[in-house]
């Protein structure tokens, strides 16, 4: 029987009751019925695995205290019973051992990002994914976009000419207040050092921003000059940075995110401009995308249209134009193209990595070297400094 033939099973770290994203990977997982949840250590509280399980209706023999245990009680049964994969949903701080505990045991992983809670971890985990050979993905979820990926295509195919500005920008206000006083579980990890990294905004939703400019250039940020803030009394970590990226292909860009941008919900836009031509992508309504060459009227492409978009995006793509795709679908599609590459590899015929249609472990260490710039050059008097 082939790996064709059947559903891939699924484990899963974290992601337990008070939660935020386990939820969404367990929706974008199943959302194509290519994968079922069999198992999983939800919390580090035992209470809260146990009643995740009950609620999704798994078999308790396969609701596991610790991660540790359950990477190697999977690895002992039989190959028609045991995980394919498991997903890592937690806290920044808890990403490299879960990750690694699992490699070791033979399971490809999909992990959450930042990649891990320092770039040494991230380094490491690249490591010990290039020897194993084993499937890594990285949900950097906005790469799951149809507009996004053609986006992509049309940079990377020339048609847009050399990239010479690229503006990106992530806004929210979410933490416009401390929550983290008030009970809070999502603030209290991500405004804490020990839990969160070096980066506070920058990390959270600063990677998606600079994942963002290197997928759809096609090309990678060589510098970055970076100044931070810190607005509320008694946080330590940047909640707004303010940066200028240098490109290799000479390009520059500017690039900005805040946590505390009153009024802003989820404000991840992106422009990109080229000797021959531009696109303007906004996070908030992803089934548009403006589109403008020299000389010629201004366009706006819209998603399911096979006259006009890339076969990347057309693939990328589920129900008929006019019908609104999007965050789950976008986490669905990284699902989508991480459970092919397992499939292949389970099959005996696995893909390099130019035919993964996903972010990959060596896409988290660029984000977490980002990361450590952008803090250095902050740190530095918003110095610049070299990726």
């Amino acid at each position: 029987m082939t790996s064709w033939t059947r559903k891939l099973r699924m484990g899963m770290v974290g992601g337990g009751q008070g939660a935020f994203i386990g939820a969404v990977h367990r929706i974008a997982a199943a959302l194509d019925g290519q994968a079922e949840l069999v198992a999983g250590v939800f919390s580090r509280d035992w209470d809260n695995t146990r009643l995740t399980g009950e609620q999704l209706y798994l078999d308790p023999a396969r609701l596991y205290r610790t991660y540790q245990d359950m990477a190697a009680t999977e690895a002992k049964l039989p190959p028609d019973r045991r995980i394919d994969f498991v997903s890592v949903v937690t806290q920044n701080n808890a990403h490299f051992a879960p990750a690694k505990a699992f490699l070791d045991a033979g399971f490809h992983v999909v992990c959450e990002k930042p990649l891990a809670f320092t770039l040494q971890e991230a380094e490491a985990l690249a490591r010990i994914v290039d020897r194993s050979q084993l499937v890594f993905a990285l949900m950097h979820n906005y790469t799951g976009y149809p507009l996004v990926r053609h986006a992509r295509h049309l940079f990377t195919s020339g048609e847009m000419g050399a990239v010479r500005k690229v503006i990106v920008e992530y806004l929210q206000d979410w933490l416009v207040e401390p929550l983290e006083k008030r009970g809070s579980k999502q603030a209290s990890w991500r405004t804490n050092a020990a839990e969160s990294g070096i980066g506070g905004a920058v990390g959270d939703i600063g990677t998606h921003a600079f994942n963002l400019v290197e997928y759809v250039t096609g090309d990678v940020v060589t510098a970055v000059c970076a100044d931070k803030s810190i607005f509320l009394p008694d946080r330590t970590l940047d909640e707004d940075i303010n940066a200028l990226l240098r490109l290799r292909g000479g390009g520059k860009g500017v690039l900005t995110v805040s946590q505390i941008a009153t009024g802003e919900e989820n404000g991840l836009r992106l422009s990109v401009y080229g000797s021959k031509g531009a696109v303007l992508w906004e996070q908030e309504n992803p089934n548009d995308m403006r589109v403008y060459r020299h000389g010629r009227p201004r366009e706006t492409l819209t998603r399911g249209r096979s006259e006009y978009l890339a076969p990347a995006a057309m693939a990328a793509t589920r129900i008929p134009w006019g019908h609104p795709e999007g965050y789950l679908e976008a986490f669905a599609n990284i699902y989508s193209g991480a459970i092919d590459a397992i499939r292949r590899h389970i099959d005996g015929k696995p893909m390099s990595r130019e035919e993964y249609e996903f972010p990959t472990v060596h896409d988290g260490v660029r984000g977490m070297r980002f990361i450590d710039k952008a803090i250095e050059s902050a740190d530095g008097g918003a110095s610049w400094v070299t990726l």
